[in-house]
């Protein structure tokens, strides 16, 4: 039986083991899915927190589905080589993408002409986390709070800077929305990472930096650095005690780094329904979540359509605030 052609009977006995969270047969699942091994491709280099979501991922999923599961790094051109590659791949499943914001928003919008298209060259499956950004600031900055701190910067316009991890980051345009939302003049300072960021945020080189939760966690931990706020609309479980920038008096403020499985367009619908819910269950299991929470990622399991809304919303966001700076310029 082809993917195309799935039985109501294995409709059924799908529907039944995925409502339990019992892995799918190993008969069911080769029927459904591809013949060979799936390649989920990860578009950065190996070692990111992008590559260790993927292969936590893939391994579980893999024993869900009684099929292998490989991660494949696919690096270059900020995640586009990766994205291109699975965007031209048969529609089949036998290959898929670990997709995030800077595959399907930021660099599209940066580097014109768009190698491809987020929305009509891809198969939304499931987002499988979010990640928080941070507003940081080193020791020697007075400002205890965001409110505080907006104060200091409007007191002094054009005095002070805030680092990322480099130019059309989600880092650097979390820094961007902020002084947008905030009404502030600081410049900013590219880095070739968040590592040598963070180091000069510590050094107290800079004074902010907007740094991924996940690479800042260890200096938050350490006291090396001061979380002022998050940037996501809901607090991040792994430091409850750092106040989103909304609550901290930025309303409507929400940016947040993410992962989400991508497969090429028009792969069939019940192909993607059957991916989805497994990799829902996958994320729903306690190691997975525990792995998640360490990484200070927020495990999400989602539907289809959620993913497919959110590439709609970030596209929308992030070309507004690119725009509102003149575009991007990488060095």
């Amino acid at each position: 039986m082809t993917a195309t052609k799935l039985s109501r009977r294995n409709m059924m006995k799908w529907g039944v083991a995925a409502t339990l969270g019992a892995p799918l047969s190993h008969v069911f699942a080769q029927s459904v899915l591809p013949k060979g091994s799936i390649s989920l491709v990860v578009p950065f280099s190996a070692g990111g927190a992008t590559d260790i979501v993927s292969r936590l991922i893939a391994q579980k999923l893999s024993e869900r589905i009684a099929h292998s599961v490989v991660v494949e790094n696919v690096a270059g051109s900020g995640g586009a080589i990766g994205a291109v590659k699975v965007a031209k791949a048969a529609a089949d499943g036998s290959m898929l993408l670990m997709g995030t914001v800077a595959t399907h928003a930021i660099n599209l919008l940066s580097t014109p002409p768009a190698p491809y298209d987020a929305q009509r060259d891809f198969t939304a499956i499931s987002l499988v986390a979010t990640v928080p950004n941070v507003l940081l600031v080193n020791s020697s900055v007075k400002a205890q709070n965001v409110q505080e701190l907006i104060a200091l910067l409007k007191s002094q316009p054009g005095t002070f800077s805030y680092g990322s991890s480099g130019v059309g980051t989600p880092p650097h345009l979390s820094g961007e929305l902020f002084k947008s939302m905030a009404g502030v003049d600081i410049g900013h300072v590219p880095y070739k990472g968040g590592g040598p960021a963070m180091t000069d945020l510590v050094g107290r080189h800079i004074p902010i930096l907007f740094d991924v939760l996940t690479g800042a966690a260890s200096h938050i931990r350490a006291g090396s650095a001061r979380a002022l706020a998050v940037t996501t609309s809901k607090r991040s479980p792994s430091f409850p005690d750092i106040p989103t920038l909304a609550e901290a008096g930025i309303p409507g403020y929400e940016t947040y780094t993410w992962n989400g499985v991508f497969g090429p367009a028009k792969l069939p619908r019940p192909l993607v329904e059957l991916l989805s819910r497994e990799l829902q269950a996958v994320v729903a299991l306690p190691e997975v979540q525990a792995k998640l929470k360490d990484l200070s990622a927020v495990p999400v399991g989602s539907m289809p359509e959620v993913l497919d809304a959110l590439v709609k919303s970030e596209l929308a966001k992030w070309g507004a605030v690119i725009k509102s700076i003149g575009g991007l310029k990488r060095e």
